[in-house]
């Protein structure tokens, strides 16, 4: 007996199965693979990026949502013999001074992935700002201008 699935689900199957295959996921892709007419399938996307179980890349393209689950607390204490414990939600792990050490050079990665993020927000912020005063800059610079010219 044959599984029935709603064309939504096989639409979001589709689509997982394809980004998993390296393929570009176009509507015509998954009309391609469901044999579901364009119409369906257009209807049917639309309502998986609405709710937020696809990602529009691009005019016609879809990438799976990527989704993880809520994040947990985290600590980390350093005893006074050096050792660490590291706890993530309910796991405690107990690290010798070592062991601290090498997963912190392991670390070091995602610290300088954020701290480039961090630092891409910001130089985006202020070159924005920059933008706007330059604008009205010239706007000013291009009324002064004009009064001149009036003036002659």
């Amino acid at each position: 007996m044959a599984i029935n699935r709603t064309t939504l689900q096989q639409i979001l199957d589709t689509v997982q199965d394809l980004h998993n295959l390296e393929q570009i996921v176009t509507r015509e892709a998954v009309r391609e693979a469901t044999g579901l007419s364009l119409t369906t399938v257009d209807d049917r996307l639309a309502v998986l990026v609405d709710r937020g179980d696809i990602t529009r890349i691009g005019r016609g393209v879809f990438v799976p949502a990527v989704r993880h689950p809520p994040a947990r607390p985290i600590s980390k204490t350093v005893l006074p013999d050096g050792s660490v414990k590291i706890e993530i939600g309910d796991v405690l792990l107990d690290l010798t001074p070592r062991e601290d050490r090498h997963l912190a050079a392991m670390m070091a990665g995602s610290g300088q992935q954020l701290a480039s993020i961090e630092l891409g927000h910001e130089s985006a912020t202020q070159i924005a700002a920059l933008r706007m005063r330059v604008g009205r800059l010239e706007a000013e610079l291009r009324g002064r201008n004009g009064e001149h010219q009036g003036a002659d």
